[in-house]
């Protein structure tokens, strides 16, 4: 007998694969089957959604989200408003996580692929994109700039969407680091200006985008406590929110403990 789960992502498929006229393969197994419903919400266009499929799925990746378990802010360890966490940003019980986006802001189109960009859109599903596409309607976000929206099936809040610059050869120039700050610095003032208590940051620009993961880092941290204490009327804490141990160990050296 299949499992709710089970039940839930075959009618998944079956919705997702009929929008494009398609069938799901008999012979899939259920890794498989998770594989390609996650990669057919990658690629499915920023459209409205069956409220139908919108129930499937939400009912979904609530269950993923169980099995995956969440992280909530009072449970990190807290220096002056800061924390450091390394794990999946998409389980943190926070009241806004920042997501590393395109300009198109409309998320990550590369089936399968290990951004977190696609993770975000991934776990929060449909209703995501499409927000996006309501924010921008097909406009560009320009570097350093921001835009808030609901984070949907995500255990967070909101989902503050920013552009970092990409570097593709050498040092980051002037303008560059100006713009990475003015991320972090443009998220924040969001943060506040909405009322959220707590904000989780990825590292911004490096991966992808080819910013030199030290020098994105001492920006991170320098433009953050800078903004903790010159905005002497807000109650916000921040969350450094890295995956890999080599990011873990920069920000754990730069930091104070």
């Amino acid at each position: 007998m299949l499992s709710q789960q089970e039940r839930l992502l075959d009618r998944l498929l079956d919705q997702l694969l009929a929008e494009r006229r398609e069938r799901r393969a008999p012979e899939w197994d259920r890794q498989q089957k998770a594989d390609v419903f996650r990669a057919l919400c990658n690629v499915r266009p920023a459209q409205p959604a069956a409220p139908e499929l919108l129930a499937d799925q939400d009912a979904y990746l609530q269950l993923l989200l169980q099995a995956r378990g969440t992280v909530a802010a009072d449970s990190l360890t807290w220096h002056g408003g800061i924390a450091l966490w390394q794990g999946d940003i998409t389980r943190l019980a926070v009241d806004g996580v920042v997501n590393a986006g395109n300009d198109a802001l409309l998320g990550c189109f590369q089936p399968l692929h290990r951004c977190i960009d696609n993770a975000i859109h991934t776990f929060a599903g449909v209703q995501l994109r499409w927000a996006c596409q309501q924010a921008m309607q097909g406009g560009r976000l320009a570097t350093g700039e921001v835009v808030m929206t609901d984070a949907y099936n995500l255990p967070s809040r909101h989902v503050l969407h920013t552009v970092g610059p990409i570097v593709r050869h050498g040092q980051p120039t002037e303008a560059q680091q100006q713009q990475l700050a003015a991320c972090y610095r443009n998220c924040l003032d969001k943060a506040q200006q909405a009322g959220l208590s707590t904000l989780a940051f990825c590292c911004l620009s490096t991966g992808e985008f080819g910013y030199p993961q030290q020098a994105a880092a001492q920006i991170a941290i320098d433009t953050v406590q800078r903004w903790l204490a010159e905005e002497r009327q807000h109650s916000l804490r921040v969350v450094f929110n890295v995956f890999t141990d080599a990011d873990w160990r920069i920000y754990e050296q730069r930091l104070p403990q």
